[in-house]
């Protein structure tokens, strides 16, 4: 079996759909306080992780940075999605989503730690 960190699988499944709820819900969320945030919270929700990458975490990457950045990112989206579905979602939903954000910080464990050690590796060159 294939290991690459740019291989698909369980855990990036998982992030996918907590990017996806979090670019769902944070504007949803913000658009009664203001159209202008809301558009500006997808925006920056989604430019930030396709400009800023880890080299080796991912195929192409325009901005290099440290692991622990991409760890920020991805948690980000976690926080936005765990908070935003609270405030905008019905109970059942917001819980759903939580279960959600659970899981995918566990299934990121393997891929932090790694990135983390990376980004250890390369500051001791």
């Amino acid at each position: 079996m294939n290991r690459s960190p740019n291989r698909p699988g369980f855990a990036s499944a998982l992030r996918f759909a907590t990017e996806l709820v979090a670019w769902v819900a944070t504007p949803w969320a913000l658009a009664g306080h203001s159209v202008l945030l809301a558009v500006a919270s997808v925006v920056v929700l989604i430019a930030l992780p396709t400009i800023f990458a880890t080299p080796g975490d991912k195929a192409q990457v325009i901005v290099p940075v440290p692991g622990y950045v991409t760890i920020g990112l991805a948690l980000l989206h976690m926080v936005a999605a765990a908070v935003a579905s609270w405030l905008a979602w019905p109970l059942p939903a917001a819980v759903a989503v939580w279960i959600l954000v659970a899981a995918s910080v566990l299934a990121e464990l393997p891929r932090w730690r790694r990135l983390l050690s990376t980004g250890a590796a390369d500051r001791a060159r």
